[in-house]
């Protein structure tokens, strides 16, 4: 789906889910209802498909979500790898239990230019940094989003 047909299909004030996908983790953020700002959520770390998903349906339900971006870790020189395949697979097994608009977001870089920022800006120890960075991710890809969404 284009990005303009995915902003057509938002419903006015409804927050949006961003994810960083991992194997191992779930980064995530969640933007305010007039798509201005993303922040950064809990971190869902993987088990099985189904228990993800069902994190998935509980954070839709307890924020009344609207719509979800997926990050996608294109190559540097812009074509997809397995990676994006994975995640492309992973939105669409995600959207059979949850029926939202859904797009994804180039995510080049955003984990690198996240853990800069937790290191030169925010001074956090590697551990923590650890912790933070998926949801930082996230949130910097979901505000990415935000920003092209609300541009004139």
């Amino acid at each position: 789906m284009e990005f303009s047909e995915f902003k057509a299909q938002l419903k006015p004030h409804t927050p949006i889910l961003g994810f960083d996908y991992g194997e191992k983790r779930l980064g995530v953020a969640v933007s305010d209802r007039l798509w201005l700002a993303a922040t950064a959520g809990k971190t869902i770390f993987r088990t099985t498909l189904k228990q993800d998903v069902a994190a998935i349906q509980k954070l839709v339900a307890e924020r009344e979500i609207g719509a979800i971006i997926y990050g996608l870790p294109l190559q540097m020189n812009g074509q997809e790898g397995e990676t994006a395949a994975k995640v492309r697979k992973f939105a669409a097994e995600v959207a059979q239990a949850v029926p939202l608009p859904y797009a994804f977001w180039d995510e080049r870089l955003s984990s690198k230019a996240m853990e800069n920022f937790l290191i030169k800006e925010v001074d956090l120890s590697r551990a923590k940094r650890k912790q933070v960075l998926d949801s930082s991710a996230a949130a910097y890809i979901l505000q990415g989003a935000l920003n092209a969404l609300t541009m004139p």
